[in-house]
């Protein structure tokens, strides 16, 4: 397989051939020829899809040196010791 391509598979390449709302019609399409059997395959793989992209940006963020212990403490810190943003940025 060439990896210079930009097939509909790359991950959010901007230069993808077929748009989303492009992909989006023909998948709608599709669906409308599926008998209700094959809908629930398609309605379990769709979900183990979504599943493995989030699994995948969740094992992204674990790998951020120190990220889950500051958003431990940061839920541990009392609501009382925040200041409200526009206090702190009156330009924005």
């Amino acid at each position: 397989m060439n990896t210079t391509d930009n097939s509909p598979m790359d991950d959010g390449s901007s230069a993808d051939l077929i748009s989303v709302a492009e992909l989006q019609q023909q998948l709608n399409d599709l669906l409308q020829q599926l008998s209700p059997e094959r809908l629930q395959v398609l309605t379990d793989f769709a979900a183990y899809l979504a599943n493995a992209e989030s699994e995948a940006a969740t094992q992204e963020l674990l790998a951020i040196p120190g990220l889950l212990e500051r958003v431990k403490q940061n839920q541990v810190t009392p609501k009382a010791q925040y200041t409200a943003w526009r206090t702190l940025r009156s330009d924005v």
